[in-house]
């Protein structure tokens, strides 16, 4: 599985340079379909894509609590260590910020990919001359797409918990950069407690959309 998840990723970086111009231009028709003549459907797509979303996600929830850490020795360092402490903050907040950016560029790409196949799916119900395929093929539709509303309101509303850690990690960045002191560090330590808090509930609600991301994509597996 590995190996044919490989094959797609790969053929998937290669095509994207090459079509990178027609997918500026919004032609994504033209993409799909000429991925789909090298033997890559929109079904394979979206299972790579809901993946890096998913692996995306991962690297998020890791950032997140590295950069808990991170604030977590600030607040019980001495003064002379704060200058280079407020370097490594500094710096985890703006990994933190470009770990939710990437979970948010994943999560558009499983939406687009998505949207083409489940229009193509119930196009094609219209094909069948066998009633009963049709039925049947219609009801997998509409079970897969319940199961993706699933998957991405679970998505979503991670990303959504994401927004307001990062403004806390930004507060504490800029109040540490204007106030290098030791009255800084003590007015900082009564904003952990809230910090972790948030933190927790962005873990929690981030594995929650992991798992979604491992459901959907075994039923996908086995459609």
């Amino acid at each position: 599985m590995r190996k044919g998840r490989f094959s797609v990723r790969l053929h998937l970086n290669l095509l994207s340079i090459l079509l990178f111009a027609m997918l500026t231009s919004g032609c994504q028709s033209v993409y799909y379909g000429a991925m789909e003549k090298v033997g890559i459907h929109k079904r394979d797509i979206l299972v790579d894509r809901v993946e890096e979303a998913k692996d995306a996600q991962t690297d998020a929830k890791e950032q997140f609590a590295s950069a808990l850490e991170q604030y977590q020795s600030i607040v019980t360092i001495e003064d002379q260590e704060l200058v280079d402490k407020y370097s490594l903050l500094n710096d985890e907040y703006e990994d933190s910020k470009s770990a939710a950016e990437a979970v948010s560029d994943r999560i558009n790409a499983v939406e687009d990919v998505s949207e083409a196949l489940f229009d193509e799916w119930k196009d094609e119900l219209a094909l069948y001359s066998n009633a009963n395929l049709r039925k049947q093929s219609a009801q997998k539709l509409s079970k897969t797409r319940r199961k993706y509303n699933s998957l991405i309101k679970a998505m979503r509303r991670s990303e959504k918990k994401m927004a307001p850690v990062l403004a806390a990690f930004q507060d504490q960045v800029l109040f540490l950069k204007h106030n290098l002191n030791a009255q800084a560090i003590n007015a900082l330590k009564g904003e952990l407690k809230t910090i972790q808090g948030d933190v927790a509930r962005l873990v929690k609600e981030m594995e929650h959309s992991i798992k979604e991301s491992e459901a959907f994509i075994k039923t996908l597996s086995n459609t």
